[in-house]
């Protein structure tokens, strides 16, 4: 198989309707070049089953469970859950921007489905929160297979909001966290993002790992329209009309030095950062980006 078909288009992840199919697709796709993570050990303390997976130890299957569903079950226990994670995603008005097969949003929702999985693959527990100038949605975080189910569900009724303020959750689940922590923030930065990211840098210094994954479309990035056109700012309904070709310099010139910023201070604040093209395959931005993270460890 030539290695280009080892990801998947977009357009055929957006064609799942299933979301937990969607987010095992993708994680499929980028677990498949990364290294087995060494084995965790297992306690004395039962806490729930879970669905088994290849690679997991045969001894731990619940033999006697398999008997009376003919169906493979892994018990797990307390502290198979070492690591918690939180993933925030902004569902703001200029979310609802696409011109591809996702919109920003879907994209944003179908990564944070496959993160989820992928986490609770890794028997650690993940929270949710959804939010635009307010927080929508908010599941604490857990490590149980239905759990898992109830994220899923969440996301795949998620609707584009209004404004966007990304500093309220952000600092409403600093004063929550009572452990160390993953927060993973999904957005396009389309916001204040000098007090975004300096409230990702407090956290930060209180000890969590922060991953920024910062979603554009395409057309935000490369600007390819041609014909006189009018903009629509998604979030506050201004307009102008105005010739693409007369402003493509000017405009390329400015969404690029907001990207660079936004790398250069998230990274210089120990925020690790991760920009998200819309046309590109989720599995296989999610398998380069898992590979540089961890050549950085």
């Amino acid at each position: 198989m030539p290695e280009s078909l080892n990801f998947l288009d977009p357009s055929v992840l957006a064609g799942l309707s299933n979301l937990e199919m969607r987010a095992r697709v993708a994680v499929e796709g980028f677990l498949s070049g990364l290294h087995k993570s060494p084995a965790r050990g297992f306690s004395v303390e039962f806490n729930d089953y879970r669905h088994y997976y290849p690679g997991d130890d045969m001894r731990h299957v619940d033999w006697r469970l398999y008997a009376r569903s003919e169906k493979f079950y892994v018990k797990q226990y307390e502290d198979e859950t070492n690591v918690r994670c939180v993933i925030l995603l902004d569902c703001s008005a200029s979310m609802a921007y696409g011109t591809g097969a996702f919109t920003k949003l879907q994209y944003g929702v179908t990564l944070a489905s496959a993160l989820s999985y992928f986490i609770m693959r890794q028997r650690d527990a993940v929270g949710l929160i959804v939010f635009d100038e307010e927080i929508r949605e908010f599941i604490p975080a857990k490590c149980r297979q239905m759990h898992l189910m109830r994220i899923l569900r969440t996301l795949a009724k998620v609707e584009n909001g209004a404004g966007t303020d990304v500093v309220k959750p952000l600092t409403d689940l600093a004063m929550s966290l009572r452990k160390k922590s993953f927060v993973v923030l999904i957005t396009d930065l389309l916001d204040d993002e000098k007090r975004v990211i300096r409230t990702l840098r407090n956290l930060r210094a209180m000890g969590h790992d922060v991953i920024a994954f910062q979603i554009m479309d395409h057309a935000e990035l490369e600007f390819p329209f041609t014909e006189a056109t009018e903009f629509i700012d998604m979030e506050n309904s201004e307009s102008f009309i105005t010739s693409p070709v007369a402003i493509r310099e000017s405009y390329l010139r400015h969404v690029n030095e907001f990207l660079d910023y936004c790398r250069k201070k998230c990274q210089g604040s120990g925020v690790d950062y991760c920009l998200m093209d819309t046309a590109q395959p989720l599995d296989q931005a999610l398998s380069a980006y898992m590979m540089r993270r961890a050549r950085s460890f």
